[in-house]
C-alpha cells in the first residue's frame, strides 16, 4: 500500500479529560502487538488472549471503570471495536491476561463484554488486512463518574462510547500496532 498519513487519536476529536496511568505485562505503548494477542477466529494465526491491564492515578471520584480496545485504521469509515467491557467496579485496577475470552471468565463481578466488530461479545485481536500496513490498536481504560452507564446488554460498541462522551472524568491509553504482509 502507498504511504499514507497517519491520523490523529481518535481521541483528539473529544473533549480533553485528564489522564492517568494504564500499564500491561502484555503489551507496550508503541510496540507491535505480541502474537497471542492477535486474532486467531479472524485468521491472523493468533490466539485472540485479551493482554493485562493495570491501572492507577485516577482521580477520585472515579466511580467505575470501561476498557476498549479499538482500531480506527482499519479500511471502515467506522474503524473496527475489539474489545469493550463496561462496569467495571472503581475497586478494581487490574485485569488479568485472556480476562476478555468468550465467558468472561477474568473479569470482576458486574462487569460484561459487549459484542465487537467480529460479532461476538469477547476480546477479538488484530486482524488488518494482508498489505495494508501498520494499524494502531487503542488500548483505553476509561474512569467513569458512574459504576454502571446503563449500556444494555445488546448494545453496540459505537452506543458504548457515545455514553462514555458524557460520563468520562480520565482516561489512560496504550498504543500499539499490528500488520500483516
Amino acid at each position: 500500500m502507498a504511504d499514507r498519513t497517519v491520523p490523529p487519536s481518535p481521541y483528539d476529536f473529544l473533549p480533553p479529560v485528564p489522564s492517568f496511568t494504564v500499564t500491561s505485562t502484555d503489551v507496550r505503548d508503541g510496540e507491535v502487538m505480541p502474537m497471542r494477542c492477535v486474532s486467531g477466529v479472524m485468521g491472523a494465526g493468533g490466539e485472540d488472549s485479551s493482554p493485562q491491564l493495570s491501572w492507577s492515578g485516577f482521580p477520585e471520584q472515579t466511580q467505575g471503570f470501561a476498557v476498549t480496545v479499538f482500531d480506527p485504521d482499519a479500511p471502515t469509515v467506522s474503524g473496527f471495536w475489539h474489545w469493550v467491557v463496561t462496569g467495571i467496579p472503581a475497586s478494581v485496577t487490574e485485569l488479568p491476561a485472556g480476562a476478555g475470552d468468550r465467558d468472561g471468565s477474568g473479569l470482576p463481578a458486574g462487569a460484561r463484554q459487549l459484542r465487537n466488530d467480529s460479532g461476538f461479545a469477547g476480546y477479538v485481536g488484530a486482524a488488518p488486512p494482508a498489505g495494508h500496513g501498520p494499524h494502531r490498536y487503542f488500548v483505553v481504560v476509561h474512569a467513569l463518574d458512574t459504576a454502571d452507564m446503563g449500556v444494555p446488554a445488546d448494545a453496540s460498541p459505537a452506543f458504548h462510547g457515545f455514553n462514555l462522551f458524557g460520563h468520562t472524568l480520565a482516561r489512560a491509553q496504550l498504543v500499539v500496532t499490528h500488520a500483516q504482509d
